[in-house]
């Protein structure tokens, strides 16, 4: 049987319900934070009453997408889950080397003791320090995904490790993969690296890759198997016209909507309206939904946007573990 697993425990793939498909509920301080006070999302309280605006126009789950030792806090992210009532996956893995700081363990460890704490944060429960240092203390809390970040594009020699580490965390644990795409690039070359070792690309999430809008890029991209995540849609501002709208079309139009899923990445205090900020994480499913439809997108295809694509997508495979 297949499942997903959220901060609260495993549940079925059907009931995740509409799904925001790469956010950032919780990043409380950290290397980020110390670089731009704006990412700082340590408040419990306005998080949750973000998301309860959200959570009025349907959303059920969210995946965050804050690995270790870069802000992640997982006991915060299991208190939004329940004061919310909804589903949190929570992810390990690792960022961009520039949350971190010079000579973090990241640098040093093998490819296999890279495997092996993402793992144990899969199997038996995110730490809760957050592998900032030597003592490990394990909470309940188990990760859903392993989230790992790609350099302008592709991964770079300092991402390639890591990448090994999470296809290697899959193969033993099932765990879905979701990836970061630095402005949109490098996508199949993530691929060829996840499965060169031994990743499965039906359980591979790339992201931010409607920043390039090109239809043959996206086209090639699922070819691969993977699925592609779009979340620039609030961000096209003075463009001509929304990117991300333009690309939903063509995907519809040549039957590769199946491989979609949706997010906001609204990872700044600037973007939330409990911070004061716009355009508030409602918009997906508000504004944006409403142009979607306006489109010719039908409740259909936007359902398999957001319930069935993700509930496919962030279900577990079985891993050697399991075997």
């Amino acid at each position: 049987m297949t499942y997903v697993r959220t901060v609260l425990g495993d549940v079925d793939p059907g009931d995740l319900g509409i799904t925001y498909s790469h956010e950032h509920v919780i990043i409380d301080g950290g290397r980020p934070v110390e670089l731009q006070s704006d990412f700082d999302l340590s408040n419990v309280d306005a998080m949750t009453s973000e998301i309860l605006e959200a959570k009025a126009l349907g959303l059920r789950t969210v995946v965050d997408a804050m690995p270790c030792d870069a802000g992640r806090n997982v006991r915060k992210l299991a208190e939004v889950s329940r004061l919310a009532g909804i589903h949190v996956v929570a992810p390990t893995g690792l960022h961009h080397a520039r949350y971190y700081r010079p000579g973090h363990w990241s640098e040093l460890a093998s490819i296999d003791e890279l495997a092996d704490l993402f793992a144990a944060d899969v199997a038996d429960g995110i730490d809760e320090r957050d592998y900032s240092g030597p003592i490990v203390r394990r909470t309940r809390h188990r990760a859903g995904i392993v989230k790992v970040a790609g350099s302008q594009g592709g991964p770079s020699e300092r991402d390639v490790p890591i990448f090994a580490a999470a296809a290697e965390t899959q193969r033993r644990t099932g765990v879905p993969i979701l990836t970061h795409c630095e402005a949109g690039t490098g996508a199949i070359e993530q691929v060829r690296t996840l499965v060169d070792n031994g990743a499965d690309p039906t359980h591979v999430v790339l992201s931010h890759v409607d920043k390039v809008v090109d239809r043959g890029y996206h086209r090639e991209i699922v070819a691969t198997g993977a699925t592609v995540e779009y979340d620039h849609a609030f961000r096209w501002n003075d463009a001509p016209e929304n990117g991300t709208l333009a690309m939903l079309g063509w995907m519809v139009e040549d039957g590769l909507d199946g491989q979609v899923v949706l997010g906001l990445d609204a990872a700044r205090q600037g973007y939330l309206h409990a911070y004061g900020g716009e355009p508030g994480l409602a918009f997906l499913l508000g504004a944006f939904r409403d142009r979607m439809t306006d489109r010719g997108i039908d409740e259909v295809v936007q359902r398999g946007l957001f319930v069935e694509n993700p509930a496919r997508v962030f279900a577990f495979a079985r891993g050697e573990e399991e075997k």
